[in-house]
């Protein structure tokens, strides 16, 4: 089982930018799917960065060209680079991770958006 603990979020200005961490508690993080998704407010959970272990990176239509996804194997930790944040951003955003078939999420972080 691995444990998954987001940190970097906060309030931010519209244009302004964060970037989220999430430190995953296991050995074998190299062999985690790892991805973020997002939930805002009144609305269902969509998924933001997916990531492929065969190093190819796709995002959402909503992030393409604003967010970023990468990981360190050395620290067990992924990260999400998001720049020219929105109002539209603002939602909880989760770490997600999978291997052999089970999900595991961590407890999320708020990023708001707003002047």
């Amino acid at each position: 089982q691995v444990q998954l603990v987001e940190s970097g979020g906060g309030l931010v200005q519209p244009g302004g930018s964060l970037r989220l961490s999430c430190a995953a508690s296991t050995s074998l993080f190299i062999s985690y799917y790892m991805d973020w998704y997002r939930q805002a407010p009144g609305k269902q959970r969509e998924l933001v960065a997916p990531v492929t272990t065969g190093g190819s990176t796709t995002y959402a239509d909503s992030v393409k060209d604003r967010f970023t996804f990468s990981r360190d194997n050395a620290k067990n930790t992924v990260y999400l680079q998001m720049n020219s944040l929105q109002p539209e951003d603002t939602a909880v955003y989760y770490c997600h991770a999978m291997r052999g078939g089970r999900d595991y999420w961590g407890k999320g972080t708020l990023v708001t958006v707003s002047s």
